[in-house]
């Protein structure tokens, strides 16, 4: 169980909540002030939860994952309330990883281990990809006079 709460200020739409562990999470419709937009927050958390479950398989696999980034697009209904349809997460994987265990690491974290994923599961068409980038060699240049 989990308990957060979010308060406005009473002017403007700028809201902000505090999460599990209390840090401050700001959200808005306002271009200008902090925060994330409201709707942004789904996508975001589904990455969040899936990239966790990613980084945790990896590592046990002793994979040498050096940076991890998650492109996300998502499709909303063009009126009122905006429903989600699709969300599609492109998964940047940098190091020495093994293209089969970054693939069935995000599909036991979409398909098992994610709670937002299963959650959104049965009314937002998900999908994934991912690529793998290798690190630049790391050279030691010395100049001779």
């Amino acid at each position: 169980m989990s308990d957060v709460t979010l308060r406005w200020a009473g002017e403007g739409l700028t809201f902000e909540s505090r999460a599990t562990y209390g840090a401050p999470i700001f959200t808005g419709n306002d271009p200008e002030g902090p925060g994330a937009k409201p709707s942004d927050l789904l996508p975001i958390s589904l990455a969040a939860c899936t990239v966790y479950d990613v980084v945790v398989i990896l590592r046990k696999q002793r994979q040498d994952l050096q940076a991890l980034e998650v492109r996300i697009s998502s499709e909303q209904d063009p009126e009122p309330p905006w429903t989600f349809r699709a969300i599609h997460m492109h998964f940047v994987l940098t190091g020495e990883v093994d293209d089969r265990k970054a693939a069935r690491a995000i599909e036991l974290s979409e398909g098992k281990y994610c709670s937002v994923a299963a959650t959104l599961r049965p009314v937002v068409r998900l999908s994934h990809s991912h690529e793998l980038v290798r690190p630049e060699p790391h050279t030691d240049v010395t100049r001779s006079p």
